[in-house]
């Protein structure tokens, strides 16, 4: 490949060497090492122009673009090979001539160039086979061409630094140039060895000194006194090189090639890491600019959200999504799976690269699904889905806050005798480098449940678990924690059944640190990332390190710990680790590729099924209720409660007249029985106008102090639920729907055991009660009608409830029985011979008291014993109390009649008058009592009540709006449930295409 004392990078160099120089290789540009092609030939092809060389003063890397340069051909030709300048070395060739020497110094070449050779084959088989070690340059390295396009990349970076500014930050590679100086005296022989080095170009390309001057491309041939020398001093070095190598074992040689080239990868590693970090930096800066103009210009927000804010959504929707059409959820999502403690969270934390989830020495911190959609994004931030409050992560009381509230939503799901929930809480980190992706948190896999445990915690742990990974769509990122047996593990043996072939899976083994330190062959790991260990199959297998076990470290000291122990590794070293296996950057760059493939291939299939289920949703809403609106849940309550706030309104739109009646017709049947029980009968025992005067006012007194003013407020309470449940059932007589029925109910129910009465109105009532009951003037003859009549109604009524009560206690009379064929019970004939013996005693003593005494009960007793009749005393009581008061009221019935023509007596005060009428003014007095109270309440109601029940509705209806379970309990049905699955998969199908179509953009 090479001549006269030449070195080159590779074989894909010998477009930098001149036709003239006996070239004759037939590799094509194409086949050449992607890397080499990358640096060495971006502009060549067959039947261009050479890249020109450069020399070795600066230093190329893929990001390099190499200028043209122009040659001077002898003839100006635009092509060929012509010939270069002639150069007259007159004194060799006169000494040659004089002197006879070109045969001796051309046999030295020919000597000089065979022992070579012979040397450099003697030293290639003493050399070990280092194929098996092309592992320890990172793949990156090799598809370096292929996913990087230098174009645009040079484009999109106008101001990073120049080729000899990059040039500083390679590693020095003079030292292991040194070691290989002797290959390169032997590469220098002359072109016959090109076919021996062709294995080990790519090695080479690694480990070549940018700085030799070698690198450097011939111009003129080389005069044979030149060739001579510099073919002794090359033999000479070989020779050197040959004894050294000889004096080593092949043990050292193979430790001393792996940490050269470890060293060399760490390395670049670096620097690579360096270059990130500007990129970041700048994206950073880039990422500010465009939210800043954003919020500026504040144009349609919805199409600047990022395509993973647009599927998170899609997500949020369908977790919530119960349909009855077995269309599921299949979108894909990053399921993390683990044996509890075996550092899932940590993982999760070192991929958002914020510590944002609680933490538990040993005891179960994830209660509940947390999903996690991570996103890039100009500040570090974190907000929940139901919350517009943003954490900044980068401050730690921002995260001391974000991890308690996480802690306090964990436990608010968890239902009473629960341990887990179901429930998924919602979570969105953006930050700077964060790779996009979705990845869902689930509680650790447990083998025995503990003291305060639910019984059933691990089999609702396994069933979430499995509800989850039966996606299969899902990727599942199972995590091993590798400081304990692997024969412990619960969670691959349940990863194994759901993923059998391990299609979607990628395996985590973490605390990889303690593991090396732990066990006593380091070569277990190598077996179980490389999955000869567990049965389960994986598409890849990670080993990280999530730090030492601190809750305080930072997410920058655990990056630094992790690279500083992979670096020093023997795992590492020793090739039991592949390069890419290691770091939870790696892998979180591995999961984001997998994530968005398979996104890419299962999100159309996704939308046509909602679009099918969508069809036959709307099928079936046409064929059964063609005439009604697809009014979802929240749209059915909107309505209700404009409908339940019109009917409240409509109780301030009742007539004062409407109230006072319902009032005052309510509040006598409330207290009638106490006026005329307590008051007007004991009062009418007395024997004159004065006593039962007297006794009246003792007794309206005692009763307005202690239990009329209360009963009037019950009255009123009562009647303004009355009213408005009318209302509402009015309302519901027109064009209102069913569906109603339990919600209007509850907020009814609801608004009145929140509504308190005014106590204050209890006082100011007690008075004016008070006052109302103590006036005893009578000014016309009308009020002294009206209160004849309403005495009149009030004893009739009372009168004929008495006649039904005697009835039942003496059974039916002899025309009932003989036309309906009735008899009367013993009980009945005994309470009939009662009362025909107790009325022979009234018609004997007409005036008699309201009791009977003992000698009357005793004489009745044995009058009836005489007539074969067996009667206790109680009963003859009881009867007579049923008896007598009829008797005294159909005689104040009659009095009434005699009192008609009284008002002129009464305006006299019954001077020289037998008839007293003051029972007459009793019953004016309470009449005028119920109308004042009547007008009270009906004031208090209209001014006051009316408007805080009001206000009490639209409370309760704001607390059922912001309720979603309680709309759920009251607003139900199979036409409620269709609507909301059509809104939903309308919802679900328009977001999944606004999707698709930003992922064909992205494209």
């Amino acid at each position: 490949m090479l001549r006269a004392g030449t070195a080159v990078t590779c074989l894909a160099c010998r477009s930098l060497l001149s036709p003239r120089m006996g070239l004759r290789v037939g590799v094509p540009v194409q086949k050449l090492h992607p890397l080499s092609r990358a640096i060495h030939h971006r502009y060549s092809n067959a039947n261009t122009q050479r890249t020109p060389h450069r020399t070795a003063a600066r230093h190329f890397t893929s990001l390099s673009r190499l200028p043209p340069r122009t040659y001077k051909y002898r003839y100006g030709g635009q092509g060929g090979h012509g010939y270069q300048q002639h150069r007259t070395f007159w004194a060799v060739r006169l000494a040659a001539r004089l002197l006879k020497l070109r045969y001796v110094v051309l046999g030295s070449a020919v000597g000089g160039g065979y022992t070579a050779k012979k040397t450099y084959e003697d030293w290639k088989d003493s050399l070990p086979d280092l194929s098996e070690y092309s592992w320890v340059v990172p793949d990156f390295v090799w598809e370096l061409s292929e996913q990087i396009d230098l174009d645009k990349l040079a484009s999109a970076f106008p101001d990073l630094p120049d080729a000899e500014e990059l040039a500083k930050l390679i590693p020095d590679l003079e030292k292991i140039g040194e070691n290989f100086t002797f290959l390169k005296g032997l590469l220098s022989t002359g072109m016959s060895l090109v076919s021996e080095v062709n294995g080990a170009s790519g090695l080479r390309l690694l480990l070549e000194t940018p700085t030799d001057a070698a690198l450097k491309a011939p111009e003129a041939p080389v005069a044979a006194a030149a060739t001579a020398a510099t073919t002794a001093a090359s033999a000479e070095s070989a020779g050197s090189a040959d004894k050294q190598y000889k004096k080593a074992s092949d043990k050292e040689k193979i430790d001393q090639l792996q940490e050269e080239l470890l060293r060399t990868q760490m390395k670049y590693q670096r620097m690579l890491e360096r270059l990130e970090k500007e990129n970041k930096d700048l994206r950073k800066v880039v990422l500010q600019k465009d939210d800043k103009g954003i919020h500026q210009r504040k144009v349609k927000v919805i199409s600047k959200k990022s395509l993973i804010d647009l599927y998170s959504e899609v997500l949020d929707i369908l977790s919530d999504y119960d349909s009855n059409y077995n269309t599921q959820d299949h979108l894909p999502r990053v399921v993390v799976v683990g044996d509890q403690s075996a550092g899932k969270t940590s993982v999760l934390e070192m991929i958002a690269q914020a510590r944002i989830f609680p933490r538990g020495s040993g005891e179960m911190m994830t209660r509940s699904p947390v999903k996690v959609t991570l996103s890039e994004g100009p500040h570090h931030v974190a907000m929940f889905k139901d919350s517009s409050r943003e954490f900044d992560l980068t401050k730690e009381e921002d995260l001391a806050a974000l991890r308690h509230e996480i802690e306090l939503r964990m436990r608010k799901s968890v239902r009473d005798g629960q341990t887990v929930s179901t429930e998924t809480i919602s979570l969105s980190v953006k930050g700077p480098g964060i790779q996009r992706m979705v990845l869902v948190d689930l509680p650790g896999v447990i083998s025995t449940v503990t003291a305060g445990m639910a019984a059933d915690t691990k089999e609702t742990i396994f069933s979430l678990s499995k509800a989850y990974m039966a996606n299969p769509n899902a990727i599942i990122l199972c995590i091993q924690d590798g400081s304990v047996d692997a024969e412990r593990s619960i969670v691959t043996d349940l990863v194994s059944q759901m993923d059998p072939q391990g299609k979607r899976t990628i395996f985590v083994l973490t605390k990889v640190d303690l593991a090396e330190k732990n066990l006593s062959s380091p070569s277990r790991i190598q077996q179980i990332i490389e999955g000869k260990l567990f049965p389960m199959k994986a598409l890849g297998y990670f080993a990280v390190v999530t730090g030492k076990g601190s809750s305080s470290e930072s997410i920058d000291s655990i990056k630094d710990y992790e690279e500083d122990f992979f670096q020093a590794s023997r795992l590492l070293r020793d090739g039991m680790l592949k390069a890419h296996q290691v770091t939870t950057k790696n892998l979180s760059l591995a999961v984001s590729d997998c994530f968005w493939k398979m996104v890419r291939e299962s999100v159309e299939q996704q939308a046509d099924a909602f679009k099918a289920s969508r069809f036959n949703l709307e099928t079936e809403w046409k064929n059964n209720y063609p005439r009604l609106r697809e009014l979802d849940r929240n749209e059915l309550f909107e309505k209700a409660k404009n409908e339940i706030l019109d009917e409240v309104i409509s109780l301030s739109q009742v007539t004062p007249k409407h109230w006072e009646s319902i009032l005052q017709k309510k509040l006598w049947e409330r207290v009638s029985t106490h006026v005329i029980e307590n008051i007007y009968l004991p009062a009418a025992q007395t024997m004159d106008s004065g006593t039962f005067n007297t006794t009246v006012d003792i007794k309206l007194k005692q009763w307005t102090d202690k239990q009329l003013p209360h009963k009037a407020l019950e009255v009123a309470w009562e009647t303004l639920q009355e009213e408005f449940a009318r209302f509402m059932a009015e309302y519901k007589g027109k064009d209102t729907d069913d569906i109603f029925d339990k919600l209007k109910e509850a907020v009814k129910d609801e608004s009145i055991k929140r509504h308190k009465w005014n106590e204050r109105a209890m006082d100011s009532l007690r008075v004016i009660q008070h006052n109302a009951l103590e006036d005893r003037s009578i000014t016309d003859k009308p009020q002294w009608d009206a209160a004849i009549q309403f005495m009149e109604e009030t004893l009739q009524s009372r009168l004929k409830d008495t006649e039904s009560v005697i009835t039942d206690m003496v059974g039916p009379d002899w025309k009932q029985r003989w036309m309906h064929w009735t008899n009367r019970t013993g009980d009945q004939h005994i309470r009939n011979e009662t009362k025909n013996e107790l009325e022979r005693l009234l018609k004997l003593q007409e005036d008699h008291t309201a009791y009977l005494a003992n000698d009357e009960v005793t004489t009745v007793r044995k009058n009836l014993e005489a007539r074969g009749v067996e009667v206790d005393p109680v009963l003859i009581k009881d009867t007579w109390h049923q008896l007598y008061r009829r008797h005294f009221l159909q005689k104040a019935l009659a009095h009434c009649n005699l009192c008609r023509r009284g008002f002129y007596y009464y305006q006299r005060h019954f001077v020289d008058s037998e008839l007293e009428c003051n029972d007459i003014v009793l019953f004016w007095r309470i009449q005028r009592m119920l109308a004042i109270t009547a007008n009270t309440l009906r004031q208090q109601l209209t001014n006051t009540e009316v408007r805080r029940l009001e206000k009490n509705v639209k409370e309760v209806l704001e607390d059922f709006g912001e309720d979603t379970e309680k709309k759920t309990q009251l607003i139900t049905g199979r036409r409620v449930q269709l609507a909301e699955d059509l809104k939903k998969v309308r919802e679900i199908q328009e977001k999944l295409e606004a999707f698709i179509e930003a992922l064909h953009k992205e494209k």
